[in-house]
């Protein structure tokens, strides 16, 4: 399911946006909805990082199969 929301941005923002959307064949809506996709995996993974930083300093969590396990 979809839904429409508003946001207001700097014009600045708007017509470079614009402008790599026309570039791209996409629409500004492909380039928010993406730009949003990459900013929540961002904050996911810096989560994680941190909980596995805090796993490993206790060395519950060390090798690179344990944080494939946690991020699948």
């Amino acid at each position: 399911m979809k839904s429409a929301i508003s946001i207001s941005l700097p014009d600045d923002l708007r017509v470079e946006i614009d402008r790599v959307a026309k570039a791209e064949g996409v629409s500004r809506s492909d380039i928010v909805r993406k730009a949003v996709c990459d900013y929540l995996f961002v904050r996911r993974f810096r989560a994680l990082r941190k909980t596995m930083v805090a796993k490993v300093s206790r060395q519950e969590a060390c090798t690179d199969q344990d944080v494939f396990e946690r991020m699948s």
